[in-house]
């Protein structure tokens, strides 16, 4: 495919959103054991499918082609965060390996996806490795810094450095204990690009050796104050550079954001975000963004 025609590749995580991956909440969404999917309780499947037509609304109000991923799989509730299986890469997708042992599977459905999409899967994790695009934010088109953590180890980071090739560099960010492995710390839980220069973050869970290198390349940061963390303040989906999309009730940010000459718009998320723990980026995975 040349590149005139291609429409996929998605090696930055400001660039217009031009195309983008979506699954609506399913009865196994609905049926979720809190206790088992570390939920804070049983979503409520009308309201939560009622709050995802209005974030796809939104998505569609930017301009995004939006598609719609519905193949069944039985038993993945956390597959509506579709973010997390895969990396679309300027050559195409790179299957990973969930590190969380309950999606397992979600990443050859994915797949499936993609293809029918036209976006050719040119890669996949294998063995022993494990990998989360939650993990994954792309600095810029050649850089990637990938979260050393409980949902990627350090054999999905060599994996994954493989099949980048040597036009990537990967920067490790070693990712904190927080509340276990039970609970979901990504890299992306505390910072979100909004634009090549700009960065919301969570001070606390920042490393400083991460931090310091974001400073020294000009990148400057939006804190996401402490009541604003457990509201996901901190996971903002920008839709180009500067253009927001994050959780309603986070009003700190979300002034903040528009003080350093964003446009921010919300939607309300109390079934598929607040309630499952995944935010505007964990619901979407960008297809093309150009």
């Amino acid at each position: 495919m040349t590149g005139a025609a291609r429409r996929y590749g998605a090696q930055s995580m400001v660039a217009p959103l031009r195309r983008v991956l979506v699954r609506a909440p399913d009865p196994v969404f609905g049926s979720a054991e809190p206790d088992r999917w570390h939920y804070t309780g049983r979503p409520d499947l009308a309201r939560a499918r009622a709050e995802h037509a209005r974030f796809v609304d939104l998505l569609r109000d930017a301009g995004a082609e939006v598609i719609e991923h519905d193949d069944p799989l039985p038993d993945h509730a956390d597959a509506i965060f579709l973010h997390d299986p895969a990396l679309v890469t300027d050559r195409g997708a790179i299957l990973l390996r969930m590190g969380k042992p309950l999606r397992r599977g979600e990443e050859e459905a994915i797949g499936r996806a993609f293809e029918r999409a036209g976006v050719p899967v040119v890669g996949r994790l294998e063995g022993d490795a494990v990998a989360e695009a939650g993990d994954c934010l792309w600095i810029d088109s050649r850089t990637l810094a990938v979260g050393l953590g409980f949902r990627t180890n350090a054999q999905g980071i060599a994996q994954l450095s493989q099949l980048l090739g040597a036009g990537v560099e990967i920067v490790e960010v070693q990712l904190p204990w927080f509340a276990g492995p039970d609970a979901c710390l990504h890299l992306m839980s505390f910072i979100s690009l909004v634009a090549d220069d700009l960065a919301v973050i969570y001070p606390p869970l920042m490393p400083v050796p991460f931090r310091q290198r974001l400073q020294g390349r000009g990148m400057r940061f939006i804190e996401v104050p402490e009541r604003e963390f457990g509201s996901m303040g901190p996971n903002v989906l920008a839709l180009a550079p500067r253009q927001c999309l994050m959780l309603e009730g986070n009003p700190v940010t979300q002034a903040r954001l528009e003080a350093a000459g964003c446009t921010v718009v919300t939607y309300r998320g109390e079934e598929i975000s607040l309630r499952a723990e995944g935010g505007p980026t964990c619901l979407t995975r960008p297809v093309w963004r150009a």
